[in-house]
């Protein structure tokens, strides 16, 4: 397995905040998807959440799924969930895109069921998308410095 890329210090320096159970959590939960699609671009946000979006291209609209991170748990979160074929229920939520699956142990999201899923929404989101991109493997920060 190769190292894991670095977590983006913009990024980086609100994770460590988080109570360490969820950082622990997140950083598998990340290279578990990096481990998947290497080339993805890390989108990086702070909003209501602490999130990063994994993308094919610099744009969100070309993400595939998303970790946001709360104060006392996190999700894999699936952007155009809704219009992903989830045969084994999975994802939940109320959103009219976003599904998301709860995490709260690596067992949530290693398994094949959710391999698939992961894939499925990257063969979408590719099939969706309006233009190539040349810029991957990227962490582009959104995040606001105070």
């Amino acid at each position: 397995m190769e190292k894991v890329k670095p977590i983006h210090p913009d990024f980086f320096s609100l994770l460590v905040l988080k109570e360490q159970s969820l950082v622990e959590l997140f950083c598998d939960l990340r290279a578990f998807l990096l481990e998947i699609h290497p080339e993805s671009n890390e989108l990086l946000y702070h909003t209501h959440a602490l999130t990063t979006a994994f993308s094919l291209s610099e744009k969100l609209g070309d993400a595939y799924c998303m970790i946001p991170i709360y104060t006392n748990h996190l999700n894999l979160g699936f952007t155009k969930g809704t219009r992903l074929d989830d045969p084994q229920h999975l994802l939940v939520g109320t959103g009219n895109l976003i599904r998301h699956i709860p995490v709260r142990t690596p067992s949530d999201y290693r398994n094949e069921e959710v391999v698939q899923l992961i894939k499925a929404s990257i063969a979408f989101a590719l099939k969706h998308m309006e233009k190539p991109t040349k810029t991957t493997g990227k962490s582009i920060s959104k995040i606001k410095k105070a």
